[in-house]
């Protein structure tokens, strides 16, 4: 089984080094910069549970060396993978899928849904359909993150806690190719359900990210802080309400209530946000695919969003004034490391 991995930065690493121990898999990786040329130097170091794996991985900048795969798993930010997608074409093969490890709402999200919105697109995360043109929606395979990693050093992986990954078709049914690369992830050691409702899992992931991630890099505050101080508590609820209101109208079923879902939060400690590292870290924020897709359905279901509406505008204007905005189709640096989001 050919496995691509486009984007090995901390969660697409993380993946490699793991799959890699799994018999039979050709794992190869799809990186950059200096994180490319210290993996092809020295192998991608994972560290785990005090110990620390290395492997020795197939890793390129240029996915033409690799040719067609069984699966390309994606593990950039939206925006990354809205930028890419046409150099995926060539690992692209008659039955590739393609699994989204990507926080947020999917380019895929209204395909061979059971609704009066049926393959609808988003233009907050798709602009000119270009990755539904590319791909191709019936290659899509959902998948949620919950593990948190960091890349610590070029070529090194730090595992913080979580080894679960959430696999789904967007039509509901439980396919071969998803159940193999299901049991292919729990021969890895890594937690793979195939879940027959993969939106309701996007939406209970989305539902803290688009409150607390724009909100810990408007205030600094880390996870622990905003699900406990009272205001910022408040400005959270209201959030994950106007959101669950929009997620509802579109058939979804939550499985927590909104205090149980800040209390988690709360329960994971002092954490940094995934929008909060890259601020930090001078990256691109992944604002778009977190809140502005949630307000573009909004507008489609006839749901007014003035709390999302508000700290959408803020981290906007934070993102613009500090360059770290991505406005499509420009696209980022060449040596920008791509990472997934994995709060």
């Amino acid at each position: 089984m050919k496995i691509c991995i486009y984007g090995a930065g901390a969660i697409g690493g993380y993946l490699g080094v793991e799959l890699s121990r799994v018999p039979g898999l050709d794992i190869s990786l799809i990186a950059r910069g200096p994180h490319l040329a210290a993996i092809k130097e020295h192998g991608l170091k994972l560290q785990i549970g005090g110990e620390e794996h290395v492997a020795s991985l197939t890793a390129t900048s240029n996915p033409e060396q690799l040719g067609p795969q069984d699966y390309v798993i994606v593990a950039l930010k939206s925006h990354q993978g809205w930028e890419s997608a046409d150099k995926m074409t060539c690992l692209l093969g008659p039955k590739t899928a393609v699994v989204t490890c990507q926080n947020g709402v999917p380019w895929w999200y209204f395909h061979n849904l059971d609704s009066q919105y049926r393959d609808l697109r988003l233009a907050s995360v798709d602009p000119d359909d270009r990755q539904w043109k590319m791909i191709g929606p019936e290659r899509a395979i959902g998948c949620v993150v919950y593990p948190a990693t960091e890349i610590t050093e070029p070529g090194v992986i730090k595992h913080y806690y979580g080894n679960k990954f959430a696999l789904g078709e967007p039509s509901g049914e439980s396919t071969p190719r998803c159940e193999k690369l299901s049991e292919a992830m729990q021969a890895a050691g890594l937690k793979a359900p195939v879940l027959p409702h993969i939106r309701n899992e996007i939406w209970l992931k989305l539902w803290g990210n688009l409150c607390f991630n724009p909100i810990s890099a408007l205030t600094r505050a880390t996870l622990d802080v905003i699900a406990t101080e009272p205001g910022t508590r408040t400005l959270s609820r209201a959030m994950m309400m106007e959101a669950q209101h929009i997620a509802v109208r579109l058939g979804v079923h939550f499985r927590v209530d909104v205090e149980r879902r800040i209390n988690g939060a709360a329960s994971v400690g002092p954490h940094r946000t995934s929008m909060l590292q890259d601020l930090e870290k001078g990256r691109a924020m992944e604002i778009d695919a977190l809140l502005t897709a949630v307000q573009e359905m909004g507008r489609m279901v006839d749901r007014e969003t003035p709390h999302i509406d508000s700290v959408l505008a803020l981290v906007q204007q934070l993102g613009v004034t500090q360059g770290l905005y991505p406005v499509f189709p420009v696209p980022e640096p060449a040596d920008q490391i791509a990472e997934a989001a994995v709060d």
